[in-house]
């Protein structure tokens, strides 16, 4: 009997042990998000932890900060990634609504994913033309995309800027009405139709016409292509608040700011 009678504080050790681990386990759980993160960088790679290059001590400040900074930069990556699949969202719903083939060999419309918003071209062709023939004034399929395009503007809250663009004439034009002044009036045409189909006014920061001075990579400066109205839309801190959820898609039946676009051949309000 003797020879058994320490056996219960072998029994004794192991409960205290077990006790000991559940205060550990429980006071870590009590801890702030920062000390988790720690501790938990710390179990998953033990080889290089902070322990190391400390006295006892685990030094929270520094591994939280780099534990911190691989946070954000892992949220950052995933606002990118949403960010990209809401524009291409929007992009897609402005063609569908436009009932355009994203894949046209020459689209009206072109629209690219930017780092902070979306670039749409609309092409003055001659087989689609935008603005009736050497002048400012949009044609039927011209108030058509703008209206669409100012909806989708006023429902996403972007910021816009307008640029327009002519091709470079074949002679200099010697009066006073030039390729200049025609992309500028054309930038501005634009405006007035956004801001009188639905954009408020203070979403437009810039109206710029830069004549044939700038043609399209890859194009001829006379190509008919380089007749363009470029516009540039930013996201806002309104768009931001639509980022996490999925966009709804933009139908003429949707319930975005103002009614649906009038079909072509049906009378648009006059500007």
């Amino acid at each position: 009997m003797a020879g058994h009678g320490g056996a219960w504080k072998v029994a004794f050790a192991d409960f205290m042990t077990a006790m000991m681990a559940l205060f550990l386990v429980l006071w870590i759980s009590a801890q702030d998000k920062k000390i988790l993160i720690a501790t938990s960088q710390y179990f998953k790679n033990p080889f290089n932890s902070p322990l190391d290059k400390s006295a006892g001590v685990m030094p929270f400040n520094n591994k939280t900060t780099s534990s911190t900074s691989s946070s954000d930069g892992a949220k950052s990556n995933n606002s990118k990634q949403i960010e990209t699949v809401f524009l291409n969202t929007v992009a897609a719903d402005f063609f569908k609504l436009l009932h355009l083939e994203e894949n046209l060999a020459e689209k009206p419309i072109d629209i690219q994913v930017t780092s902070d918003g979306l670039r749409v071209t609309l092409f003055d062709r001659s087989k689609q033309p935008l603005f009736k023939k050497d002048s400012a004034e949009f044609t039927e399929w011209g108030l058509y995309s703008m209206q669409s395009l100012a909806w989708m503007i006023e429902r996403h809250h972007f910021r816009v800027t307008i640029d327009g663009h002519t091709r470079q004439p074949a002679e200099e034009k010697t009066g006073n009405y030039t390729e200049w002044e025609l992309s500028a009036d054309r930038a501005n045409a634009a405006r007035r139709s956004l801001v009188h189909y639905a954009v408020e006014s203070q979403y437009v920061e810039r109206v710029t016409g830069y004549g044939g001075s700038r043609p399209l990579d890859g194009e001829k400066p006379d190509a008919e292509s380089n007749e363009r109205i470029t516009l540039s839309l930013t996201l806002t801190a309104k768009s931001a608040k639509k980022l996490p959820t999925a966009p709804t898609p933009l139908t003429p039946g949707s319930n975005a700011a103002g009614p649906p676009p009038a079909p072509l051949g049906e009378k648009h309000p006059p500007l």
